[in-house]
This record gives structure tokens, C-alpha cells and sequence, in this order.
């Protein structure tokens, strides 16, 4: 019984070892693809010569327990950290980072509350435009007040209370020539 006991915690030793593994190089492969991503996607809602990256610090061996270091500095900022960025810039750079996840693993459909919001009108149009760019293979669901964004949708929904208590869900489908402009 003792050698049955010595072999199966050598054995659950063993699988332990394996699964850590396993993890640290998965991990490590998602990073990789994300960290691209999120380059790719930065400079498409920035400028391309624009900078941004995603390290993992030093501070351990195993990649899991690592922290993860966001760096974005657009147009010519060189903020020290990213609390130094605009409310706009912080959420562009955390749109990049949410489509940088997104793409590693896509879905059909997408829904997104309020995210344009501290955007101003520039921003809005880049935001809108990397939308349109990706809705080829994603519906993309924008909970918004922003209308910019939704001059740029191409269904729009509504809830409305057309009496006390009662609320009625309008559809509205907009024309292509609108979305273009």
C-alpha cells in the first residue's frame, strides 16, 4: 500500500507537471497573438508610427503569474504610464485591447455598452470605422446615447413608452447612402 501511495503521488506529480506546462505555453501562445493584435488594432485607431505594447514583466519564472504591462503612446505623447493618456486615448487603447482579445477567438455577434462614450467626435469616427471594418464577419450590438454612432449603424433600436408602464421595442433599418457619409 505504501508503494501503491509513493507511485500515485508520483503520478499526480507527474500530471500537475504536465498540465503547468501545458498552461505556460498556451498562455504563452494567446499572449503572443494578443500582443499582435493589439498592435495591429492600436495603430488602425491611432496613427500607424503610433507605439504600444503588451510585456510581461520579469518578476517570475512561470508566465501565469507575471504581470502584464500596457504601454500605449500615441501622437507624440511619451506618458510614463497610461494614467497619463486622455480619457479618449485610454478608452481607444482599451478598445484596442478588447479587439485584440476578440480576435483571437471571434464571434458572431459582439455587444458593446457604452464604450463610445467618453469619446469625442474624432474618436467617435475612429471608432465607428474599425466597427465597420470587422462587422464583415461580426454583428456588432452598440449600446450607445452617441449620436455619431448611431448615424453611423445601420439598424437602429429603440425602446420608447408609449403609455404608463408599458414599453414598445421600434426598429429602424437606415440606408447605405447615410452610413457612407
Amino acid at each position: 500500500q505504501v508503494q501503491d501511495l509513493i507511485e500515485a503521488e508520483q503520478k499526480l506529480r507527474n500530471t500537475i507537471k504536465e498540465i503547468n506546462k501545458t498552461a505556460n505555453e498556451r498562455f504563452t501562445e494567446t499572449f503572443s497573438r494578443i500582443r499582435e493584435n493589439f498592435i495591429k488594432v492600436f495603430n488602425m485607431l491611432f496613427q500607424e508610427d503610433d507605439h504600444c505594447d503588451l510585456v510581461l514583466q520579469d518578476n517570475s519564472d512561470d508566465p501565469l503569474d507575471q504581470k502584464i504591462e500596457i504601454i500605449a503612446k500615441p501622437r507624440g505623447k511619451r506618458p510614463t504610464n497610461i494614467e497619463q493618456l486622455s480619457g479618449g486615448e485610454k478608452t481607444l487603447t482599451a478598445i484596442a485591447l478588447l479587439f485584440a482579445i476578440y480576435l483571437v477567438k471571434p464571434s458572431p455577434f459582439c455587444i458593446l455598452d457604452e464604450v463610445d462614450a467618453p469619446l469625442d467626435d474624432a474618436n467617435i469616427e475612429r471608432f465607428t470605422n474599425l466597427l465597420k471594418q470587422f462587422s464583415g464577419e461580426t454583428q456588432f450590438i452598440v449600446i450607445t446615447h452617441n449620436k455619431k454612432t448611431m448615424n453611423r449603424s445601420e439598424v437602429m433600436y429603440g425602446v420608447t413608452m408609449p403609455e404608463t408602464g408599458v414599453s414598445k421595442l421600434v426598429g429602424v433599418r437606415l440606408d447605405d447612402s447615410k452610413m457612407a457619409s
